[in-house]
């Protein structure tokens, strides 16, 4: 990752980087340094996409206290689950939906993976459908991470790529899902919570199945279409071409990555 002095502009088109000073940073610290940075380019009048997750909760955090003290004016926030429709509401922020704002300016969203490409996987939180809804409708889609999350290819960090199904028969869809990916020796499994292991539900009342792979899955496009063609399944955390800008925070610095 590139280190230096320069500090970049929401307007750059080049990998710049902002140093930070030299102590060592807990990983909320860094995704609270990437989320202010993602913040910058948040401008008065915006209908915004507010993201899910502990690194986007830090943005919508700041777009609040920022609109407190009239530094922001007039913003229209479109979240994307129930949890952060609460929490912007408890700091002060106006929302509304997609069908009264079917065009966003700007979307800020953390992610589970950022490949070199700057294709995404997002979803371990259990919102990427209504993420991709949301963020699909922007002009600008601005992406949050620590430097943990950039992988050489998705699923090369070993962790759950999601896909959001129909409870009905979800056995059968999750078989299907591992079998499209036999070759990249993929393990798909039902997402639980608690002690006697319930299905995780969406907000969207429907189940997630996470799938693990082994090796890497080749053609994302293909893939996406492979899964998108089977019968249950809703939506899945492969984010493709849709980030315009990916800000990394290390203990190097800030790297912004442009489209």
């Amino acid at each position: 990752m590139e280190a230096g002095i320069l500090v970049s502009s929401p307007t750059s088109s080049s990998p710049l980087s902002t140093p930070i000073p030299s102590v060592i940073l807990t990983q909320d610290e860094l995704k609270k340094i990437a989320a202010y940075k993602a913040v910058e380019y948040v401008e008065s009048g915006m209908v915004l996409g507010l993201g899910t997750g502990s690194t986007a909760k830090h943005a919508v955090d700041r777009i609040g206290e920022l609109l407190h003290q009239g530094k922001l004016q007039n913003i229209v926030g479109i979240p994307t689950s129930k949890k952060t429709h609460e929490q912007a509401l408890s700091v002060g922020i106006p929302l509304s939906d997609l069908d009264s704002h079917p065009v966003l300016d700007l979307a800020i969203d953390g992610a589970d993976e950022v490949d070199p490409h700057l294709n995404l996987v997002k979803g371990r939180g259990g919102s990427l459908l209504r993420e991709k809804m949301v963020e699909g409708a922007c002009r600008k889609f601005v992406v949050i991470v620590d430097e943990s999350k950039l992988v050489k290819h998705l699923g090369g960090s070993g962790l759950a790529m999601p896909v959001e199904i129909v409870p009905f028969c979800w056995k059968f869809t999750a078989k299907r899902l591992q079998d499209l990916f036999e070759d990249a020796g993929c393990v798909g499994k039902l997402r639980t919570f608690g002690e006697n292991g319930e299905p995780f539900v969406t907000d969207n009342g429907n189940y997630i199945v996470d799938l693990y792979f082994k090796k890497d899955i080749g053609d994302l496009k293909a893939a996406s279409d492979a899964i998108l063609q089977l019968a249950g399944v809703v939506e899945h955390g492969m984010f493709l071409d849709m980030a315009t800008t990916v800000i990394v925070a290390s203990e190097l610095g800030i790297t912004v990555k442009n489209k």
